[in-house]
């Protein structure tokens, strides 16, 4: 089998970065997904990210397990083809700015007019409706708005924004997780499809945490802390003697107890304020100077060895390369090697969860703009000479 949604059409219509990711992990899991692109622009992903001899990896990820057409939807030929496609599809996910189908004659309404079960996502910056609707969004500027950079870096320091499509990947997985929502509640209703309003914003808000109820309720704000939390202590990174770097965490009054006796000074856990994780924090000067110092004089196998003997939780702080080398991630297969024509046997991420029963697989890397383009509208029963008419005119590739 090729996952629990096989049989299922998905259009990714969509670009950079949360709706390809989002179809990336539908067909992952068995959805056979056309990837809609402009025939000489083409996604502007392809252009993200490092290239090997002209071909970029990140696309060969992002767009695995999708087949690939170059269709111009802003021409009124590309716009029927595009409801043609519509017609077979059982979800569509856009990002386009709001108004911007309408003004193409395919807003929600035609679309459901063409096929009334069809799952619309519509991912934006900041949604369909209100005062910023019209804005661009990126998910540099949903970090911003979110509270993330606010709460980010060291408390003498300036907001700090992360190195990577934070914002976008949190609204990717979302998203996906409300279109197989959507696709059970229409095997429920009798078929009936519906439209998903997906911000950059909301799901991020979401991961940074309960800040404006906090303020609502008791008129604080949160600050910056750097890495230590404001919940409990010992909690930061510490760099050991061969210059590298481990992350412990004591969430749990036991853990915080075991890293304590771990690193020689069990006389704290008999204070008063070492009961909670609150009062802790508010010495971690103390703490972070009992674990620091232990650490800095030992290497990070040694430490990590250490902590996990005692029970006691720790991680190294890896870059690609410890990544690629864990035996824990290589053994489990959060990364696989992939077959592709432009670089061979290439390492991507392996779905992102396993399911016993209908297990997701990666069938294909990313492909070539347009190159699925004459199988896909084949299927729809558009004629040779046709295509090459379209061809002609600029409306496909």
């Amino acid at each position: 089998m090729d996952g629990p949604l096989a049989g299922t059409r998905v259009i990714d219509a969509s670009t950079i970065l949360a709706g390809p990711l989002a179809c990336q992990i539908l067909g992952d899991f068995g959805a056979d997904v056309v990837k809609i692109e402009h025939p000489v622009a083409g996604d502007g992903m392809r252009g993200h990210g490092p290239s090997r001899e002209g071909t970029p990896l990140w696309w060969k990820e992002i767009s695995r397990n999708k087949r690939a057409v170059g269709l111009s939807l802003s021409t009124p030929e590309g716009a029927a083809v595009f409801l043609r496609l519509v017609a077979t599809a059982d979800v569509v996910v856009e990002n386009f700015r709001p108004g911007t189908l309408e003004r193409w004659g395919l807003g929600p309404e035609r679309l459901h007019e063409v096929n009334p079960g069809l799952v619309l996502a519509r991912i934006t910056g900041f949604g369909q409706t209100g005062p910023y609707a019209a804005r661009a969004g990126f998910g540099t500027l949903a970090e911003a708005m979110s509270g993330f950079a606010h709460l980010t870096g060291q408390a003498d320091g300036p907001p700090t924004l992360p190195a990577f499509g934070l914002a976008d990947s949190i609204c990717g997985i979302a998203a996906s997780s409300a279109i197989s929502m959507a696709l059970l509640a229409r095997e429920r209703n009798g078929g009936q499809g519906q439209v998903i309003d997906l911000s950059l914003l909301e799901p991020i808000m979401t991961a940074v945490g309960p800040g404006p109820t906090v303020f609502q309720q008791l008129g604080t704000i949160g600050a910056r802390h750097g890495n230590r939390s404001t919940n409990n202590a010992p909690r930061n990174a510490y760099e050991t003697n061969d210059g590298h770097w481990v992350a412990v965490s004591t969430s749990a009054q036991a853990i915080a107890e075991r890293v304590l006796r771990l690193v020689g000074h069990p006389e704290v856990i008999d204070e008063p304020w070492f009961a909670s994780g609150h009062t802790r924090a508010e010495r971690a000067d103390l703490l972070d100077d009992h674990v620091g110092s232990w650490i800095a004089a030992r290497s990070r196998s040694e430490v990590v060895e250490a902590f996990t003997g005692a029970g006691a939780a720790i991680a190294p702080v890896y870059s690609a390369r410890d990544l690629v080398e864990d035996a824990h991630v290589r053994e489990t297969g959060m990364l696989t090697e992939v077959p592709d024509d432009d670089l061979g046997p290439v390492l991507q991420h392996n779905v992102m969860w396993r399911m016993s029963s209908t297990p997701g697989r990666i069938r294909f890397t990313g492909r070539d703009l347009g190159a699925d383009t004459d199988a896909v509208l084949g299927e729809l029963g558009v004629p040779a000479d046709e295509l090459d008419r379209l061809r002609d005119q600029g409306v496909i590739r």
